[in-house]
Protein backbone atom coordinates (compact mmCIF):
# COMPACT_ATOMS: atom_id res chain seq x y z
CA UNK A 1 0.00 0.00 0.00
CA UNK A 2 2.68 2.50 0.81
CA UNK A 3 4.58 1.71 -2.69
CA UNK A 4 1.56 2.75 -4.31
CA UNK A 5 0.61 5.48 -2.46
CA UNK A 6 4.40 6.61 -3.59
CA UNK A 7 3.55 5.83 -7.37
CA UNK A 8 0.64 8.00 -6.68
CA UNK A 9 2.87 11.08 -4.97
CA UNK A 10 5.47 11.32 -7.23
CA UNK A 11 2.58 10.96 -10.59
CA UNK A 12 1.39 14.14 -8.65
CA UNK A 13 4.84 15.79 -7.70
CA UNK A 14 5.70 15.64 -11.63
CA UNK A 15 2.34 16.61 -12.69
CA UNK A 16 3.54 19.89 -10.80
CA UNK A 17 6.30 20.37 -12.33
CA UNK A 18 8.60 18.74 -9.56
CA UNK A 19 11.86 16.83 -10.60
CA UNK A 20 12.62 13.28 -8.86
CA UNK A 21 16.43 12.85 -8.05
CA UNK A 22 18.59 9.75 -6.82
CA UNK A 23 20.19 11.39 -3.57
CA UNK A 24 18.36 13.57 -0.57
CA UNK A 25 21.87 15.41 -0.44
CA UNK A 26 21.24 17.45 -3.85
CA UNK A 27 17.44 17.92 -2.88
CA UNK A 28 15.23 20.89 -1.99
CA UNK A 29 12.35 18.68 -1.05
CA UNK A 30 13.06 15.61 0.87
CA UNK A 31 9.78 13.22 1.57
CA UNK A 32 9.94 10.29 3.71
CA UNK A 33 6.95 7.91 3.19
CA UNK A 34 6.28 6.21 6.50
CA UNK A 35 4.92 2.66 7.86
CA UNK A 36 3.69 3.09 11.67
CA UNK A 37 2.64 -1.03 11.78
CA UNK A 38 5.70 -2.09 13.80
CA UNK A 39 7.30 0.09 16.32
CA UNK A 40 10.52 -0.83 14.66
CA UNK A 41 9.53 0.96 11.21
CA UNK A 42 8.44 3.88 13.39
CA UNK A 43 11.55 4.11 15.12
CA UNK A 44 13.59 4.19 11.37
CA UNK A 45 11.44 7.32 10.52
CA UNK A 46 13.73 9.54 13.23
CA UNK A 47 16.90 7.52 12.61
CA UNK A 48 17.04 8.97 8.93
CA UNK A 49 15.30 12.26 10.00
CA UNK A 50 18.80 12.87 11.95
CA UNK A 51 20.80 11.01 8.97
CA UNK A 52 19.38 14.04 6.76
CA UNK A 53 20.42 16.39 9.88
CA UNK A 54 23.76 15.41 9.96
CA UNK A 55 24.37 15.49 6.21
CA UNK A 56 22.81 18.39 5.46
CA UNK A 57 24.77 20.71 7.44
CA UNK A 58 23.89 24.31 7.18
CA UNK A 59 21.84 24.00 3.93
CA UNK A 60 19.15 21.40 4.89
CA UNK A 61 16.15 20.76 2.48
CA UNK A 62 12.73 20.86 3.34
CA UNK A 63 11.43 18.12 4.78
CA UNK A 64 8.31 16.39 4.73
CA UNK A 65 6.52 13.33 6.70
CA UNK A 66 3.88 11.44 4.88
CA UNK A 67 1.63 8.29 5.54
CA UNK A 68 1.02 6.32 8.67
CA UNK A 69 3.70 7.97 11.13
CA UNK A 70 2.40 11.42 10.10
CA UNK A 71 -1.21 10.55 10.64
CA UNK A 72 -0.96 9.43 13.76
CA UNK A 73 1.28 11.96 15.37
CA UNK A 74 0.50 14.76 13.62
CA UNK A 75 1.72 18.09 15.52
CA UNK A 76 4.03 15.62 17.72
CA UNK A 77 6.18 15.09 15.15
CA UNK A 78 7.26 19.17 14.74
CA UNK A 79 7.81 19.09 18.41
CA UNK A 80 9.90 15.80 18.31
CA UNK A 81 12.13 16.37 15.44
CA UNK A 82 12.32 20.02 14.91
CA UNK A 83 14.06 19.46 11.25
CA UNK A 84 10.49 18.64 9.50
CA UNK A 85 8.66 21.35 7.80
CA UNK A 86 5.70 19.14 6.70
CA UNK A 87 3.49 16.24 7.49
CA UNK A 88 0.89 15.03 5.13
CA UNK A 89 -1.47 12.34 6.27
CA UNK A 90 -2.44 8.82 4.69
CA UNK A 91 -5.57 10.49 2.84
CA UNK A 92 -3.82 13.96 2.03
CA UNK A 93 -1.60 12.27 -1.11
CA UNK A 94 -3.29 14.56 -4.02
CA UNK A 95 -2.72 17.42 -2.02
CA UNK A 96 1.03 17.00 -2.11
CA UNK A 97 2.22 19.63 -4.64
CA UNK A 98 0.03 22.88 -2.81
CA UNK A 99 1.03 21.52 0.55
CA UNK A 100 4.82 21.91 -0.75
CA UNK A 101 4.34 25.20 -2.72
CA UNK A 102 2.63 26.33 0.76
CA UNK A 103 6.13 25.53 2.86
CA UNK A 104 8.13 26.51 0.16
CA UNK A 105 6.30 29.97 0.38
CA UNK A 106 8.07 30.41 3.83
CA UNK A 107 5.76 28.70 6.21
CA UNK A 108 7.53 27.02 9.03
CA UNK A 109 5.02 24.18 9.45
CA UNK A 110 2.37 22.55 7.19
CA UNK A 111 0.04 20.00 8.42
CA UNK A 112 -2.67 18.21 6.60
CA UNK A 113 -4.37 15.16 8.03
CA UNK A 114 -7.83 15.79 6.28
CA UNK A 115 -9.98 13.25 4.43
CA UNK A 116 -9.31 12.07 0.81
CA UNK A 117 -10.72 14.19 -2.12
CA UNK A 118 -14.23 12.39 -2.83
CA UNK A 119 -12.88 13.40 -6.93
CA UNK A 120 -9.23 11.69 -6.83
CA UNK A 121 -9.02 9.00 -9.32
CA UNK A 122 -6.75 6.83 -7.19
CA UNK A 123 -5.57 4.73 -10.45
CA UNK A 124 -4.35 7.92 -12.08
CA UNK A 125 -0.87 6.85 -11.69
CA UNK A 126 1.72 7.26 -14.30
CA UNK A 127 3.36 4.21 -16.14
CA UNK A 128 6.51 5.85 -15.85
CA UNK A 129 6.44 6.04 -11.34
CA UNK A 130 5.51 2.21 -11.76
CA UNK A 131 7.59 0.37 -9.59
CA UNK A 132 7.91 -2.35 -11.88
CA UNK A 133 7.05 -2.01 -15.78
CA UNK A 134 5.67 -5.44 -16.01
CA UNK A 135 3.73 -5.49 -12.40
CA UNK A 136 0.96 -3.17 -10.57
CA UNK A 137 -0.29 -2.34 -7.57
CA UNK A 138 -4.09 -1.70 -7.58
CA UNK A 139 -5.55 -0.25 -4.10
CA UNK A 140 -9.12 -1.67 -4.21
CA UNK A 141 -10.03 -0.91 -0.65
CA UNK A 142 -8.10 1.35 2.10
CA UNK A 143 -8.51 1.57 5.44
CA UNK A 144 -10.02 -0.84 8.08
CA UNK A 145 -13.11 -1.44 10.10
CA UNK A 146 -11.83 -4.44 12.46
CA UNK A 147 -10.30 -3.32 15.10
CA UNK A 148 -7.64 -6.34 16.22
CA UNK A 149 -6.43 -4.92 19.49
CA UNK A 150 -2.90 -4.71 18.71
CA UNK A 151 -3.65 -2.91 15.17
CA UNK A 152 -2.79 0.44 14.68
CA UNK A 153 -3.90 0.45 11.28
CA UNK A 154 -7.48 1.35 11.83
CA UNK A 155 -6.43 4.61 13.34
CA UNK A 156 -4.12 5.38 10.87
CA UNK A 157 -5.68 4.25 7.48
CA UNK A 158 -9.05 5.37 8.87
CA UNK A 159 -12.59 3.21 7.77
CA UNK A 160 -12.82 0.87 4.98
CA UNK A 161 -13.49 2.56 1.66
CA UNK A 162 -13.71 0.85 -1.91
CA UNK A 163 -13.19 1.72 -5.12
CA UNK A 164 -15.70 1.56 -7.65
CA UNK A 165 -15.71 -1.57 -9.31
CA UNK A 166 -16.15 0.74 -12.94
CA UNK A 167 -12.39 2.52 -11.91
CA UNK A 168 -10.88 -0.78 -11.13
CA UNK A 169 -11.82 -2.41 -14.37
CA UNK A 170 -10.85 0.49 -16.10
CA UNK A 171 -7.48 0.59 -14.42
CA UNK A 172 -7.02 -2.73 -15.33
CA UNK A 173 -8.07 -2.40 -18.98
CA UNK A 174 -5.78 0.62 -19.20
CA UNK A 175 -2.65 -1.41 -17.48
CA UNK A 176 -3.32 -4.30 -20.07
CA UNK A 177 -3.02 -2.09 -23.08
CA UNK A 178 0.15 -0.15 -21.95
CA UNK A 179 1.69 -4.12 -21.66
CA UNK A 180 1.46 -4.91 -17.82
CA UNK A 181 0.83 -8.49 -17.41
CA UNK A 182 0.35 -8.87 -14.07
CA UNK A 183 -2.05 -7.11 -10.83
CA UNK A 184 -2.31 -7.24 -7.21
CA UNK A 185 -5.14 -6.32 -6.10
CA UNK A 186 -4.19 -4.64 -2.63
CA UNK A 187 -6.18 -3.44 0.52
CA UNK A 188 -5.46 -3.78 4.31
CA UNK A 189 -8.77 -6.26 3.42
CA UNK A 190 -9.40 -6.62 0.33
CA UNK A 191 -11.98 -9.81 0.99
CA UNK A 192 -13.93 -7.08 2.94
CA UNK A 193 -14.52 -5.09 -0.55
CA UNK A 194 -18.12 -3.08 -0.43
CA UNK A 195 -18.32 -0.49 -3.05
CA UNK A 196 -21.86 1.75 -2.78
CA UNK A 197 -22.50 0.65 -6.36
CA UNK A 198 -22.56 -2.57 -8.73
CA UNK A 199 -21.48 -0.66 -11.14
CA UNK A 200 -18.39 -2.75 -13.53
CA UNK A 201 -19.65 -5.99 -12.13
CA UNK A 202 -23.09 -6.14 -13.95
CA UNK A 203 -23.78 -9.62 -14.72
CA UNK A 204 -21.16 -11.36 -12.88
CA UNK A 205 -21.95 -13.72 -9.64
CA UNK A 206 -20.76 -14.21 -6.10
CA UNK A 207 -22.30 -14.93 -2.79
CA UNK A 208 -19.51 -11.43 -1.74
CA UNK A 209 -19.11 -7.88 -3.35
CA UNK A 210 -15.40 -9.28 -3.85
CA UNK A 211 -16.13 -12.43 -5.43
CA UNK A 212 -18.36 -10.76 -7.90
CA UNK A 213 -15.46 -7.85 -8.27
CA UNK A 214 -12.87 -11.24 -8.95
CA UNK A 215 -14.81 -12.73 -11.66
CA UNK A 216 -14.91 -9.16 -13.78
CA UNK A 217 -11.58 -7.99 -12.96
CA UNK A 218 -10.81 -11.71 -14.18
CA UNK A 219 -13.10 -11.06 -17.86
CA UNK A 220 -10.83 -8.52 -18.65
CA UNK A 221 -8.03 -11.06 -19.91
CA UNK A 222 -4.98 -9.54 -17.94
CA UNK A 223 -2.98 -12.47 -17.56
CA UNK A 224 -2.51 -12.60 -14.03
CA UNK A 225 -4.25 -11.64 -11.29
CA UNK A 226 -2.95 -11.97 -7.62
CA UNK A 227 -4.48 -9.97 -4.15
CA UNK A 228 -3.49 -9.37 -0.87
CA UNK A 229 -4.36 -9.48 2.09
CA UNK A 230 -7.83 -11.24 3.09
CA UNK A 231 -9.29 -11.62 6.38
CA UNK A 232 -10.31 -15.40 7.38
CA UNK A 233 -13.79 -14.17 8.71
CA UNK A 234 -14.64 -12.90 5.43
CA UNK A 235 -12.66 -15.32 3.46
CA UNK A 236 -16.11 -17.14 1.77
CA UNK A 237 -15.77 -20.34 -0.20
CA UNK A 238 -17.26 -18.17 -2.89
CA UNK A 239 -13.86 -16.86 -3.69
CA UNK A 240 -12.05 -20.01 -3.96
CA UNK A 241 -14.94 -21.10 -6.69
CA UNK A 242 -14.35 -17.64 -8.46
CA UNK A 243 -10.68 -18.62 -8.86
CA UNK A 244 -11.12 -22.56 -9.74
CA UNK A 245 -13.08 -20.85 -13.17
CA UNK A 246 -10.11 -18.40 -14.03
CA UNK A 247 -6.71 -19.48 -14.28
CA UNK A 248 -5.66 -16.23 -14.83
CA UNK A 249 -6.82 -16.12 -10.94
CA UNK A 250 -3.37 -16.64 -9.49
CA UNK A 251 -3.14 -19.74 -7.00
CA UNK A 252 -1.69 -18.02 -3.99
CA UNK A 253 -3.44 -16.92 -1.00
CA UNK A 254 -2.46 -14.82 1.78
CA UNK A 255 -4.62 -15.90 4.99
CA UNK A 256 -3.32 -14.38 8.09
CA UNK A 257 -3.94 -16.12 10.64
CA UNK A 258 -1.82 -14.28 13.66
CA UNK A 259 -2.49 -17.63 16.18
CA UNK A 260 -3.62 -21.00 16.65
CA UNK A 261 -4.91 -20.88 20.22
CA UNK A 262 -8.77 -19.66 20.21
CA UNK A 263 -7.55 -17.43 23.77
CA UNK A 264 -5.06 -15.41 22.49
CA UNK A 265 -7.43 -15.18 18.92
CA UNK A 266 -10.29 -13.73 21.45
CA UNK A 267 -7.64 -11.35 23.22
CA UNK A 268 -6.94 -10.35 19.69
CA UNK A 269 -10.30 -10.02 19.04
CA UNK A 270 -9.90 -11.21 15.60
CA UNK A 271 -13.47 -12.79 15.10
CA UNK A 272 -13.14 -16.85 14.58
CA UNK A 273 -11.77 -19.34 16.08
CA UNK A 274 -8.82 -21.55 15.05
CA UNK A 275 -11.23 -24.21 14.05
CA UNK A 276 -12.95 -21.62 11.70
CA UNK A 277 -9.88 -20.97 10.26
CA UNK A 278 -9.15 -24.59 9.40
CA UNK A 279 -11.99 -25.03 7.88
CA UNK A 280 -10.99 -21.95 5.32
CA UNK A 281 -8.42 -23.56 4.84
CA UNK A 282 -9.90 -27.31 4.12
CA UNK A 283 -11.71 -25.58 1.48
CA UNK A 284 -8.85 -23.74 -0.62
CA UNK A 285 -6.68 -27.47 0.55
CA UNK A 286 -9.83 -29.48 -1.92
CA UNK A 287 -9.80 -26.97 -4.35
CA UNK A 288 -9.01 -29.10 -7.71
CA UNK A 289 -5.54 -26.84 -8.45
CA UNK A 290 -2.95 -26.64 -5.81
CA UNK A 291 -3.27 -23.33 -4.16
CA UNK A 292 0.08 -22.05 -2.03
CA UNK A 293 -0.41 -20.84 0.89
CA UNK A 294 0.93 -18.14 3.38
CA UNK A 295 -0.02 -16.70 6.51
CA UNK A 296 1.78 -14.03 9.47
CA UNK A 297 2.18 -15.16 12.92
CA UNK A 298 2.45 -13.20 16.52
CA UNK A 299 4.59 -14.45 18.87
CA UNK A 300 4.43 -13.24 22.65
CA UNK A 301 1.47 -11.44 22.46
CA UNK A 302 0.62 -10.57 25.94
CA UNK A 303 -0.61 -12.92 28.25
CA UNK A 304 0.93 -15.89 25.51
CA UNK A 305 1.14 -19.45 27.26
CA UNK A 306 3.51 -22.10 26.48
CA UNK A 307 -0.18 -23.91 25.86
CA UNK A 308 -1.29 -20.75 23.44
CA UNK A 309 2.22 -21.73 21.63
CA UNK A 310 2.04 -25.27 21.18
CA UNK A 311 -1.79 -24.56 19.86
CA UNK A 312 -0.03 -22.15 17.12
CA UNK A 313 2.69 -24.74 16.54
CA UNK A 314 -0.42 -26.95 15.85
CA UNK A 315 -1.85 -24.68 13.58
CA UNK A 316 0.72 -24.11 11.60
CA UNK A 317 1.70 -28.18 11.41
CA UNK A 318 -1.91 -29.02 10.15
CA UNK A 319 -1.79 -25.75 7.16
CA UNK A 320 1.53 -26.36 5.75
CA UNK A 321 2.11 -23.14 4.85
CA UNK A 322 4.27 -22.17 1.68
CA UNK A 323 5.59 -19.39 3.63
CA UNK A 324 5.37 -17.77 6.99
CA UNK A 325 5.55 -14.46 7.68
CA UNK A 326 6.43 -14.56 11.73
CA UNK A 327 6.38 -11.49 13.89
CA UNK A 328 7.79 -10.68 17.63
CA UNK A 329 4.78 -9.06 19.33
CA UNK A 330 5.07 -5.00 18.84
CA UNK A 331 3.06 -2.56 21.11
CA UNK A 332 1.16 -0.29 19.24
CA UNK A 333 0.26 2.99 21.83
CA UNK A 334 -3.16 3.65 21.69
CA UNK A 335 -4.25 0.20 20.58
CA UNK A 336 -6.07 -2.05 23.93
CA UNK A 337 -3.48 -4.02 23.52
CA UNK A 338 -0.94 -1.47 24.61
CA UNK A 339 -3.20 -1.85 28.08
CA UNK A 340 -2.65 -5.73 28.60
CA UNK A 341 0.49 -6.59 30.55
CA UNK A 342 3.35 -7.48 27.79
CA UNK A 343 4.21 -10.11 30.65
CA UNK A 344 6.61 -12.74 27.41
CA UNK A 345 10.28 -12.13 28.24
CA UNK A 346 12.09 -10.90 25.32
CA UNK A 347 14.55 -13.91 25.67
CA UNK A 348 10.80 -15.85 25.57
CA UNK A 349 9.98 -14.18 22.71
CA UNK A 350 13.00 -14.95 20.49
CA UNK A 351 13.35 -18.28 21.20
CA UNK A 352 9.59 -18.94 19.78
CA UNK A 353 10.38 -17.02 17.02
CA UNK A 354 13.13 -19.31 16.25
CA UNK A 355 10.77 -22.31 17.19
CA UNK A 356 8.72 -21.57 14.75
CA UNK A 357 10.89 -20.15 11.89
CA UNK A 358 12.91 -24.27 12.36
CA UNK A 359 8.98 -25.67 12.34
CA UNK A 360 8.24 -23.60 9.03
CA UNK A 361 11.38 -23.70 7.18
CA UNK A 362 11.43 -27.86 7.38
CA UNK A 363 7.70 -27.74 6.28
CA UNK A 364 8.67 -24.78 3.44
CA UNK A 365 11.95 -27.04 2.25
CA UNK A 366 9.31 -30.09 1.86
CA UNK A 367 6.66 -28.51 0.12
CA UNK A 368 9.68 -26.40 -2.07
CA UNK A 369 10.99 -29.90 -3.29
CA UNK A 370 7.28 -30.90 -4.73
CA UNK A 371 8.48 -28.70 -7.24
CA UNK A 372 11.65 -30.24 -8.42
CA UNK A 373 11.14 -31.24 -11.77
CA UNK A 374 7.75 -29.53 -12.78
CA UNK A 375 7.33 -26.61 -15.36
CA UNK A 376 6.11 -23.37 -14.10
CA UNK A 377 5.13 -20.37 -15.19
CA UNK A 378 6.84 -17.00 -14.58
CA UNK A 379 6.63 -13.69 -15.45
CA UNK A 380 10.57 -12.13 -15.65
CA UNK A 381 10.69 -9.16 -13.57
CA UNK A 382 14.37 -8.64 -13.46
CA UNK A 383 18.29 -9.52 -13.33
CA UNK A 384 18.90 -11.82 -10.51
CA UNK A 385 20.48 -9.77 -8.05
CA UNK A 386 23.44 -12.94 -7.25
CA UNK A 387 24.70 -13.73 -10.87
CA UNK A 388 24.61 -11.40 -14.09
CA UNK A 389 23.52 -14.84 -16.23
CA UNK A 390 20.69 -15.28 -14.31
CA UNK A 391 16.90 -13.77 -14.62
CA UNK A 392 14.68 -13.67 -11.65
CA UNK A 393 10.50 -13.55 -11.58
CA UNK A 394 7.36 -14.87 -9.98
CA UNK A 395 5.52 -17.75 -10.40
CA UNK A 396 1.64 -17.94 -10.45
CA UNK A 397 1.89 -19.17 -7.11
CA UNK A 398 4.17 -16.16 -5.79
CA UNK A 399 7.16 -17.71 -5.91
CA UNK A 400 10.49 -17.00 -6.53
CA UNK A 401 12.43 -18.70 -9.58
CA UNK A 402 15.29 -18.04 -11.12
CA UNK A 403 16.97 -19.00 -14.45
CA UNK A 404 19.95 -18.63 -16.96
CA UNK A 405 18.76 -15.90 -20.06
CA UNK A 406 19.04 -13.27 -21.73
CA UNK A 407 17.99 -9.47 -20.72
CA UNK A 408 15.10 -9.76 -23.96
CA UNK A 409 13.08 -12.04 -21.67
CA UNK A 410 12.30 -9.50 -19.43
CA UNK A 411 8.54 -8.73 -19.04
CA UNK A 412 7.55 -11.65 -20.70
CA UNK A 413 6.05 -15.38 -19.19
CA UNK A 414 8.31 -17.79 -19.77
CA UNK A 415 7.58 -21.55 -19.60
CA UNK A 416 10.77 -22.56 -16.59
CA UNK A 417 11.29 -26.41 -15.06
CA UNK A 418 12.41 -26.54 -11.97
CA UNK A 419 16.13 -27.88 -11.31
CA UNK A 420 17.19 -26.85 -8.13
CA UNK A 421 15.72 -26.11 -4.96
CA UNK A 422 16.45 -23.53 -2.69
CA UNK A 423 16.01 -22.38 1.00
CA UNK A 424 13.12 -19.95 -0.14
CA UNK A 425 13.31 -19.76 -4.04
CA UNK A 426 13.99 -22.42 -6.80
CA UNK A 427 16.23 -22.59 -9.59
CA UNK A 428 15.43 -23.72 -12.98
CA UNK A 429 15.92 -23.80 -17.04
CA UNK A 430 13.47 -22.20 -19.86
CA UNK A 431 11.47 -24.36 -21.48
CA UNK A 432 9.67 -21.72 -23.52
CA UNK A 433 8.54 -18.23 -23.29
CA UNK A 434 5.78 -16.40 -24.87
Amino acid sequence: MNVADTERAVTRLRQAGYEIIGSAESADVVLLNTCSVRERAEHKVFTRLGEIKRDMGTSPPLIGVMGCVAQLEGERLFANAPSINLIIGTRATDRLPDLIDEARGGKRQVMDLGERNPNDDSGAISKNERHSPYVAFIPIIEGCNKFCTYCIVPYSRGREISRPASEIIGEILKLKKEGYKEVHLIGQNVNSYRPQGSEGMEGFSGVTPFSRLLRAVAATGMDRIKYTTSFPRDFHTDIVAAMEEHENLCNWIHLPVQSGSDRLLRGMRRGYSASDYLRRIEAVKKAKRRYALTSDIIVGFPGETEEDFAATISLVQACQYDSLYIFKYSERLRTPAAKLLDNVPEAEKTLRFRTLEKIQADIQIKLLADYYGRTLSVLVEGRSAKSEYDLTGHTTCHKVLNFPGPSDLLGQICSVTVSEIKAHSLYGHLEVAR
